[in-house]
């Protein structure tokens, strides 16, 4: 019965892992359907390449500094228990790669490429572990301390804070330390659109990680014993508040429509299994506000020309999740209880201070020793051609 147990455990997380796989096919795409056509090759490649370094850099720096444990043993000592701590390693990489891929849609379009790879390293291995210790792994006591203090630990069962708030503030910096694309804002107040390049593959991305979120935030249990419905009808709540709201908000615009649900299941991540569905609701519809208002400022009042709006969608509403949880996961408001307020706040501003600081000190050593940015002709000709030697289509396009 244990070996079956064990069997079925790694059963459970490796179709997690797989799931969560899939959701970088999502990003790719919805990068890809964002950007202009001549930065559409460049938006595929980035993130399969980021997920390779990820890798990488996880396996032997990241992993270590988050869990303490390494692979540096014979292979007979690591499929012990039928190698349920390798597909642990796989399903908990996913997550830390989605750093990069968070990033990658804020400084799309005029980065270059291997900084930004040596920056995807640097996060994986480094920035991101070192907070998801904290939180998930009792590292340096903080979550004890909460505890003992106020009574609860900081709670993000799925990753609201851990992922997304972390990965939306590590792109903040970037995104300002690159600038705004050349000729997006004028010096008399006038703002250039680039419209999405296709709306269809936007909407194919956003749907990929829409399914895929499932994945996400239901195996996040990591055993199967541990499964619970009432994430699923949670995300399944959050994901459609999102949707209706910034449909509403943003006037039928079909980028808004389909980063909406993107807003809901970013906030709920972290309570989705203490909420009750209706405050799983009103978290996804408030997140999908959130999106809408602060991408339009951010854009058309603050000038920060962040492409895909990552600091709003995951920077911002994941910040708003770790509170929601502490919120709607009172009993009070229908939740299971068990969280403090105050703790959730405590702990989303640690993920945010590690991010931003960690990203400020990263993607500023890279800018003042080897560049960040593409020059000026490379960024007119478009990444396709200038990194990649070839366009998405076959012909050139004459409108760019």
């Amino acid at each position: 019965m244990e070996a079956i147990k064990h069997s079925a455990d790694t059963l459970f997380i490796l179709l997690g892992a797989i799931m969560i796989l899939a959701m970088h096919a999502g990003f790719a795409f919805l990068e890809l359907g964002t950007v202009r056509r001549k930065n559409q090759v460049n938006a595929l490649v980035k993130i399969l390449v980021d997920f390779a370094v990820s890798t990488i850099a996880y396996f032997f720096v990241g992993y270590t500094i988050a869990y303490g444990v390494g692979f540096f043993s014979s292979a007979d000592v690591l499929v012990q228990k039928n190698g349920y701590e390798l597909v642990k390693f796989f399903f908990l990489l996913t997550f830390a790669a989605a750093i990069p891929a968070i990033v990658s849609g804020g400084i799309a379009e005029r980065a270059r490429f291997y900084p930004q790879l040596v920056a995807t390293a640097l996060l994986v291995g480094l920035v991101y572990p070192f907070f998801e210790g904290i939180a998930w792994n009792q590292n340096l006591g903080v979550q004890a301390w909460m505890k003992a203090s106020l009574g609860a630990e900081f709670h993000d069962f799925a990753g609201s804070v851990v992922v997304h708030a972390v990965g939306g503030w590590v792109a903040l910096p970037a995104v300002i330390l690159l600038g705004a694309r050349r000729g997006r804002y004028s010096k008399d107040g006038g703002i250039a659109a680039h419209p999405p390049s296709s709306i269809p593959f936007l909407a194919l991305g956003a749907w990929i990680l829409t399914v895929g979120w499932f994945g996400f935030n239901v195996m996040s249990a990591q055993t199967l014993d541990k499964i619970n419905g009432l994430v699923a009808i949670n995300s399944l709540m959050a994901m459609v508040g999102g949707t209706l709201v910034a449909v509403l908000l943003g006037k039928n615009d079909p980028g808004f429509a389909y980063n909406g649900p993107l807003a809901g299941l970013v906030a709920v991540c972290a309570g989705s299994d203490l909420m009750h569905p209706l405050g799983a609701l009103v978290t996804g519809g408030i997140a999908g506000a959130i999106f809408v208002w602060m991408f339009m400022l951010t854009q058309n009042k603050w000038r920060i020309d962040d492409v895909l709006g990552v600091w709003p969608l995951h920077g911002l509403c994941g910040a708003w999740g770790g509170i929601a949880a502490g919120i709607f996961g009172m009993k009070a408001l229908g939740g299971l209880g068990g969280v403090s307020l105050v703790a959730q706040i405590l702990g989303t501003l640690l993920g945010v201070a590690i991010a931003g600081i960690g990203s400020l000190l990263i993607y500023g050593a890279i800018r003042a020793f080897v560049g960040l940015r593409l020059d000026p002709e490379q960024e007119f000709e478009g990444a396709d051609l200038t990194v990649h030697r070839i366009s998405a289509t076959a012909e050139r396009e004459t409108n760019w």
